[in-house]
């Protein structure tokens, strides 16, 4: 069976600082690169060619859907594998995405894969799903002017490949300027565009504003249950910034009515627990957070941290507090398993736990 080839498609605008990187990690992933630039005055079509890509002018008019849907447009192979300036493909990564190409069965639509969003030192705590590689017989087209997304059917495979983004810097403004001119124009948000308007509100600090839209979005109808669930983090994390420590926690509670509990929310009370002194409640919230599973084919925002290491910290913390410090460091071997027997974290509390061990034992 002949190995499909991939067209990566990119657009861009003034990244000669991190086009170079991400073509350069991309290697021989692309059969063929199109870069379509939406108006550089700096050396990024240069830079492009450099990586043998086809570029390709685009006159921007603040859609980021139609300069995504005109780059695809002009791709040859058999699938369009897409990517921003300033994302990544991670050495240990590229192994995954070569397999994956090399065995990808033509029946296959469209593939997703890990967009890594943060990290604790190189390892992601913050992670969402995105649809990266689309068959381009299919005509898929990308919807919405900003925060933009592909609209897919078919026969879709959820990936292992990671792709990690690394910002160096970004218009902080361009997606509000954008959602605002809209708005005055009398257009009406929908779900997606209400989400994400809070988003950008938050973002430039307008908290109480975003409140607004977060509970607006909250209350249409049909919303996705993963997008109402991060709502409900990020209207807790409003409070918060605004000392307002009950209402953020009922704000994660509120989580509840769309799914069974998250590890992430599960931390987040845990935490609230811990702030309020509560410790027998703060060890019930962590404990949950260890025994949350993942749902099946699970594509929204997921905190790593929050389901992988993060909670046998804290119990650790907690446990070592309340002098139970066998159970204590447990907790901590635990978190090295995720993080490294020499993660530096891991290293104090050994020392800690030690230290206090020996105190209790001379005493």
């Amino acid at each position: 069976m002949r190995m499909a080839t991939w067209s990566l498609c990119m657009i861009v605008r003034n990244e000669e600082d991190t086009l170079p990187r991400c073509l350069a990690s991309v290697g021989d992933l692309a059969d063929e690169i199109i870069v379509v630039d939406t108006g550089s005055t700096d050396r990024t079509s240069e830079v492009a060619r450099s990586f043998g890509a086809h570029v390709h002018p685009f006159t921007w008019r603040d859609d980021f859907s139609a300069a995504r849907n005109y780059a695809f447009s002009l791709a040859t192979a058999d699938y369009i594998f897409w990517l921003d300036a300033d994302d990544v493909i991670r050495a240990e990564d590229f192994s995954t995405w070569k397999d994956l190409k090399t065995s990808l069965d033509p029946g296959v639509d469209a593939v997703t894969a890990w967009y890594h969003l943060a990290f604790y030192g190189d390892t992601p705590s913050y992670s969402s799903r995105l649809v990266r590689v689309v068959r381009r017989a299919a005509g898929f087209l990308w919807r919405g002017q900003v925060h933009e997304y592909l609209e897919v059917r078919g026969n879709v495979l959820h990936s292992d490949a990671a792709v990690c983004h690394r910002p160096v810097r970004h218009d902080a403004d361009r997606n509000l300027r954008i959602y605002e001119a809209r708005i005055r124009a009398g257009e009406l948000l929908g779900a997606r565009d209400t989400l994400y308007y809070a988003n950008e509100l938050v973002d430039h600090g307008r908290i109480v504003e975003a409140m607004t839209q977060y509970e607006a979005f909250l209350k249409m109808p049909d919303i996705w249950k993963e997008d109402a669930i991060f709502a409900c983090y990020r209207l807790s994390d409003c409070h918060l910034r605004l000392g307002q420590q009950e209402e953020a926690r009922m704000a994660v509670l509120r989580s509840f009515l769309y799914d069974a509990p998250r590890s992430e929310a599960c931390c987040r009370l845990g935490h609230a627990a811990l702030e309020q002194g509560d410790l027998d409640a703060a060890l019930s919230w962590y404990r949950l957070a260890i025994l949350c599973r993942r749902p099946p084919g699970f594509v929204g925002f997921l905190n790593r941290a929050c389901e992988t290491w993060l909670p046998h910290i804290q119990l650790c913390v907690i446990l070592a507090r309340l002098g139970r410090i066998g159970e204590a460091y447990e907790h901590n071997e635990w978190a090295a398993k995720f993080l490294g027997s020499e993660d530096p974290m891991i290293l104090h509390n050994r020392a800690q736990l030690a230290a206090m061990l020996q105190a209790s034992e001379g005493a």
